[in-house]
């Protein structure tokens, strides 16, 4: 059975961008959906002083191994300061070390949320933007503003989101 990871770029242990990946994965059908913890492989921030002196973290080694197990991704980012959050660039920036193609040139749904209107769409924008040059084929990017109003009771409830998110999802499984 094909396989897609789904995973927030936060290391937030409240993560509303966690629970809307738990909430988009509801919505994918004959897919098996992965969803992983990025909190599960932390890494000291890259620099390549650190990389010549220590090498790769053990925890990026084991993602980069998890990542491929994948034919799809579904990601989503929290921003931070009109960027994504440190913490997600970090592990992109180490599995980029790794390999060429930080997400095996395989296609990818980003998504982004906040308790505000935006919906973290600078962080968002930002990734599907740089994405394509990390190895990635983006099928789309959503943003999903008011996230307290728009996931109830961990699902996306009807509207303008829930559709566009679905269309993403139908996209990314003919690709697969």
């Amino acid at each position: 059975m094909k396989k897609i990871i789904a995973f927030a770029g936060s290391n937030s242990k409240n993560s509303i961008n966690h629970q809307l990946i738990e909430a988009v994965s509801q919505l994918v059908q004959n897919v098996e959906v992965e969803i992983i913890n990025l909190r599960d492989y932390p890494a000291v921030i890259y620099g390549i002083d650190e990389e010549q002196e220590n090498g790769y973290p053990d925890k990026i080694i084991e993602l980069n191994e998890k990542l491929k197990e994948a034919q799809g991704y579904i990601i989503s980012t929290p921003e931070h300061n009109g960027s994504m959050p440190a913490f997600f660039k970090n592990a992109i920036d180490w599995l980029s070390r790794i390999e060429k193609s930080v997400l095996n040139d395989l296609p990818t749904v980003f998504l982004s949320t906040s308790p505000g209107p935006r919906g973290a769409s600078s962080a968002g924008s930002h990734l599907a933007a740089i994405m394509p040059y990390r190895g990635t084929k983006v099928i789309g990017y959503h943003s999903v503003g008011s996230f307290n109003e728009k996931v109830i009771e961990g699902k996306l409830i009807e509207g303008e989101d829930k559709v566009a998110i679905e269309k993403l999802i139908d996209e990314l499984l003919n690709e697969i």
